[in-house]
């Protein structure tokens, strides 16, 4: 039985477009980014340009990538010059010149005068390659390897003209034979009536169809349509008299002269303009008539030249396309292929990482369109800003990465260490060992042997006894004025409002939070609203207004606990007026300082359990809110701005619990 062979498996980098096994973009970083932007006072849509500009951990973002884009290109144009084709036409015929004199001195059988003829014909070309090459045209070669030499010029000049329209004939035609010519010919002549015909709005699917099965092996793109064909051909095309526009007017004088001598015939250099003036009528909107500065030493000959041209525009597109600053612009919009082709694949991973990551927070329900056609962060994204920054404040409250804060748990209330039997609707967590020693017990006591097994019933079930949790209606008020931005305590106040948001509402649901910011004046905001909150240049610390508004919270919620939390960096600068004005002094007058004193009081009487977080170490900031705290058996907190979410965290749970502080 013959064996049977297996071949060895080979493993490398999947090439085949977008990795199917790849994982789903990680929005955690973006949404952090976006959100951190977004406290800080920019927009949603701004903040989310940002970090597409910016990119990631490992990973390019557009400005990156537009740089290494401008670096390509400004490499083309500073290694290359556009001499190549001329350069070989010069070394051919130089070496058909060379050849051809030699041969004539060698030739003894030849008549004196014709040689004399000969050599002075030889020795008076014109300096001009172009027009030496065309008054050659007529010229009996004696030697047989010049007249090679020279019949490549030809086959070198048809192979670039039409390297400049088709990339790649420059090599498939090397060698060519008259058949290869002809056929080549016959495209040509077939693909110019097929897009007269499509000009002119006559043409069919079958025609394309028909075009494609006679010459499909002469266009490597596959074009499905006449309109890919179309384009593919016009992009080339548009190059090729950019290129010709890039070359100097004697460079761009001889090849035109020379064209004429393109494969022996003129007839092709007619075919392919014939072909060029089509695909400009088609494609109008092309670059058509620019032109680029090449200046390196490395010389490119007509096809490789307008590759480069190509590459040049192609490049130019990504410039547009990376740039982003044109309405209604989208990471998608780049063009991942072409990323790909100029830059690497790596830089295609980070173009459509991007891309994705934009198409998520949009399409995913992160960032929510509003009436006004602007972005705002939606419920679901402040869900998970909230639950990582509570995450994040709890580590602090630990000191330990990765521990866990049990007072974070939400829990009925402090274990009292006795247990009673279950009854319907308690939620305390079971005692485990009471209640499977009542199982065991009751089974022994029926004459069952235990060793067969123990049932668990509703009756053995003991539960831990817990203290009754008091309720509590949270106030936080946070110091809006310029000064928190100005001192870098802005996104800190916004992180620390949105940990506090998401702790009461998932953990403590039967508190009732309320946010209330005061600058100039106070008023009560919803969390999205301050989280989206930008600075403002205006003077102003009204705590007597935000007290006012903490009271009134806390008259409409009178079982609940009241819990007073103040975040500020100034002493009182404002206060509200009799009729409902804000009034300013720098010093604080007085009055400011009597009247928040005064409210403070009353919040003070209803057994309110404040804590105050100082942000700075001005002394006469210092002694104001020690007295302040003093006067209402209240606390002062001085956290350090990166750990202020933690500190507010962990008053709020020792203010709800009642304890006093230590």
């Amino acid at each position: 039985m013959a064996r049977r062979s297996t071949g060895d498996a080979r493993y490398g980098r999947y090439t085949g477009g977008p990795d199917p096994l790849a994982p789903p973009v990680d929005l955690a970083e973006a949404l952090d980014a976006v959100a951190e932007d977004v406290m800080a006072g920019y927009s949603p849509e701004h903040a989310l340009r940002e970090f597409l500009r910016r990119g990631g951990a490992g990973r390019d973002g557009l400005d990156n990538l537009a740089r290494r884009v401008q670096t390509r290109r400004r490499d083309l144009l500073n290694r290359h010059n556009l001499g190549g084709t001329l350069d070989e036409v010069k070394r051919l015929l130089d070496a058909a010149v060379l050849e051809e004199r030699k041969q004539l001195a060698r030739d003894a059988m030849m008549d004196d005068d014709d040689r004399a003829f000969r050599e002075m014909r030889l020795a008076n070309l014109p300096s001009s390659t172009a027009a030496a090459v065309n008054e050659l045209a007529s010229y009996d070669w004696q030697s047989s390897g010049a007249r090679a030499s020279y019949e490549q010029i030809k086959d070198l000049l048809g192979r670039e003209l039409l390297d400049q329209r088709f990339a790649g004939m420059k090599q498939a035609l090397q060698g060519a034979t008259d058949a290869d010519r002809a056929a080549i010919n016959e495209m040509l002549t077939d693909l110019n009536a097929l897009l007269d015909k499509h000009r002119r709005g006559e043409d069919t699917p079958e025609d394309f169809a028909d075009f494609m099965a006679k010459h499909g092996d002469q266009f490597p793109e596959n074009p499905r349509t006449v309109e890919e064909l179309i384009d593919a051909l016009a992009a080339r095309s548009a190059a090729a008299q950019r290129m010709m526009r890039s070359l100097t007017a004697e460079q761009r004088r001889e090849l035109m002269e020379l064209s004429a001598q393109a494969f022996g015939s003129p007839a092709l250099f007619a075919q392919l303009d014939q072909l060029d003036a089509t695909l400009q009528s088609l494609r109008p909107g092309l670059d058509w008539g620019g032109s680029e500065s090449f200046s390196g030493s490395e010389g490119l000959g007509l096809g490789d030249g307008t590759g480069v041209v190509q590459d040049l525009a192609e490049l130019d597109a990504l410039t547009e396309q990376l740039g982003q600053g044109y309405a209604g612009a989208r990471a998608s919009d780049i063009d991942v292929d072409a990323i790909m082709r100029q830059l690497g694949e790596d830089a295609a991973v980070s173009a459509r990482t991007l891309a994705e990551l934009e198409r998520a927070l949009r399409d995913g329900g992160l960032l929510q369109r509003q009436a006004d056609g602007s972005l705002k962060l939606s419920p679901q994204a402040m869900r998970r800003l909230g639950k990582a920054l509570l995450a994040d404040a709890s580590r602090q409250l630990t000191g330990r990465t990765g521990s866990r804060d049990a007072r974070l748990a939400g829990a009925a209330g402090e274990q009292t260490g006795a247990t009673r039997a279950w009854e319907f609707g308690d939620a305390q967590p079971w005692d485990v060992t009471r209640s499977l020693t009542n199982a065991i017990l009751r089974t022994a006591s029926a004459g069952d042997d235990v060793g067969e097994g123990v049932r668990l019933e509703v009756g053995d079930v003991e539960v831990v006894e817990t203290e009754a949790r008091t309720q509590a209606a949270v106030v936080l008020l946070v110091d809006t004025s310029y000064s928190m931005a100005a001192e870098g305590r802005w996104v800190p106040m916004k992180r620390t409002a949105l940990a506090l948001h998401h702790l009461v509402s998932t953990r403590f649901r039967g508190d009732r939070l309320h946010v209330i910011g005061f600058g100039r004046h106070a008023r009560g905001m919803g969390i999205d609203e301050l989280t989206g909150l930008p600075p403002v240049r205006e003077q102003g610390t009204n705590l007597h207004h935000a007290l006012l508004l903490a009271a009134r919270f806390f008259g409409d919620h009178p079982s609940l606990q009241p819990v007073l939390l103040v975040v500020t960096d100034g002493e009182p600068t404002a206060h509200l007026t009799a009729h409902g004005e804000a009034w300013f002094s720098w010093p604080p007058e007085p009055e400011t300082i009597q009247r928040t004193v005064a409210e403070l009081d009353r919040i003070g009487r209803r057994g309110t359990r404040t804590t105050i977080f100082r942000l700075g170490d001005d002394p006469a900031l210092v002694r104001f809110l020690d007295q302040l705290a003093e006067r209402i058996d209240g606390r002062v907190v001085a956290p350090e701005v990166d750990h202020l979410g933690s500190a507010v965290l962990g008053e709020y749970l020792r203010s709800r619990r009642g304890r006093p502080g230590g």
